[in-house]
């Protein structure tokens, strides 16, 4: 389905990596706390595709502990 993720390119802090419905890949950053609110958000950051050829809904992948 696709070839393996190589987290040893991804950027620090980077928790996730997934595609999106137009088929560009993200990593997803670790998510950020907003004090006083109730939500938090996670930055994107462009990524490769590591030639993913699946389902775009079924593309996240969290970041192993190995590389964390």
């Amino acid at each position: 389905m696709y070839g393996e993720i190589d987290w040893k390119h991804a950027p620090k802090g980077a928790r996730w990596w997934a595609m999106d419905s137009s088929g560009h890949a993200h990593w997803f950053m670790e998510p950020t706390h907003k004090v006083k609110a109730h939500f938090w958000y996670a930055q994107e950051v462009h990524a490769p595709t590591f030639a993913y050829s699946g389902d775009w809904r079924e593309s996240l992948t969290e970041r192993p502990d190995q590389f964390k």
